[in-house]
C-alpha cells in the first residue's frame, strides 16, 4: 500500500474523518431517538396515572390553543385566498370553473390547512416551549424541582404536550373552515364563481375520509411539535447562548419533522 493510500485510510485522513463524522451523527440520532422514546413513555405513564393536574393542562390549553386562534385564522384566510387565485390563473379557459371548488377544498383540507397550521404553531408555541424549558434548565430551576420531589415531566412537559395534542385538531378544523370560505369568496370576486357552483365542484370530488385524514394529520403534528420542543428544552446547556442555539435547532428540527411526516401520509393513508 502506498504512503498516499495509507494517509487517506488513516484516522486523520479523508476516509477516517468521514467515518468519524458518520459515527458521531449516528450516535447523536440514536441519542435523540432514545431520549424522545423515554419522554413519550414518561408522559404516557404520568397521564395514565392522573399525575397531570387539570389546572396546569387548562392553563397550557389556553396559552397554546385559545391564544393561537387569531394567527391561525389569519394564516388560514391567506391560504384560501392564495389557493383560489393560483388555481383560477391555471384554469382560465381550459377547465370548467366549478372544479375550482374541489381544488380549494381538497388543497386546504388535505394539505395546506394541517401543514401550515403546524408550521405556525412551531413558531408561536414550539419555540416558546424550547426557550422556556431551556432557560429553566440552564438556570437550574429543573434541578430545583427535582430537589423538592417534583417531576419536571409531570409538572412542565406533560401539560404542554397534552394541551397541544388537544388543541391542534381544533385549530386545524377552524383553519380548514376559514380557508374554504375565503377561497370561495376569492373565487367569487376574481372569477365570478357563485357559491352554489363552488360547492357543487367541491362535492364532486369529495371523499368521506378527507376530514378524518386532515384531523389525523393534525393529531400527529400536535404530538410531534411539543415533544421535540420539550426534549430540546430539557437538554439545553451553555447559558443564554445555549438557549438561543437550542431554540434555533429545535425550530429546524420541528419544521423538518412536519415535512417528513407530511410526505409519509399520502402513501400510508391515501393509496
Amino acid at each position: 500500500m502506498s504512503r498516499q493510500s495509507s494517509w487517506v485510510l488513516s484516522p486523520s485522513g479523508f476516509a477516517g474523518r468521514s467515518l468519524a463524522s458518520v459515527a458521531r451523527s449516528t450516535s447523536l440520532v440514536a441519542e435523540h431517538a432514545g431520549q424522545l422514546g423515554l419522554l413519550v413513555w414518561h408522559i404516557g405513564v404520568s397521564t395514565v396515572r392522573f399525575r397531570v393536574t387539570r389546572r396546569d393542562m387548562m392553563r397550557q390549553f389556553y396559552i397554546i390553543g385559545i391564544q393561537s386562534i387569531p394567527i391561525v385564522l389569519v394564516a388560514a384566510a391567506l391560504i384560501g385566498i392564495v389557493t383560489s387565485q393560483q388555481g383560477g390563473y391555471q384554469m382560465q379557459s381550459q377547465i370548467p370553473l366549478y372544479v375550482m371548488g374541489s381544488v380549494v377544498v381538497e388543497s386546504v383540507i388535505l394539505e395546506m390547512g394541517p401543514v401550515l397550521t403546524a408550521i405556525v404553531m412551531v413558531g408561536r408555541v414550539g419555540a416558546r416551549i424550547t426557550a422556556e424549558l431551556g432557560t429553566m434548565t440552564v438556570s437550574e430551576q429543573i434541578d430545583a424541582l427535582r430537589s423538592v420531589g417534583r417531576d419536571p415531566v409531570e409538572v412542565l412537559a406533560a401539560p404542554r404536550v397534552l394541551a397541544m395534542i388537544i388543541s391542534m385538531p381544533l385549530l386545524v378544523s377552524l383553519a380548514n373552515g376559514v380557508g374554504i370560505l375565503t377561497g370561495m369568496y376569492s373565487a367569487q370576486y376574481t372569477l365570478g364563481l357563485g357559491s352554489e357552483t363552488f360547492f357543487y365542484g367541491a362535492r364532486l370530488f369529495w371523499h368521506n375520509y378527507d376530514m378524518l385524514y386532515s384531523l389525523t394529520k393534525a393529531l400527529v403534528f400536535g404530538a410531534a411539535v411539543p415533544l421535540i420542543a420539550v426534549h430540546m428544552g430539557l437538554r439545553t446547556t451553555g447559558g443564554a447562548e445555549g438557549v438561543g442555539r437550542t431554540t434555533t435547532h429545535s425550530v429546524v428540527f420541528m419544521t423538518l419533522t412536519i415535512l417528513v411526516i407530511d410526505a409519509m401520509f399520502p402513501p400510508l393513508f391515501l393509496n
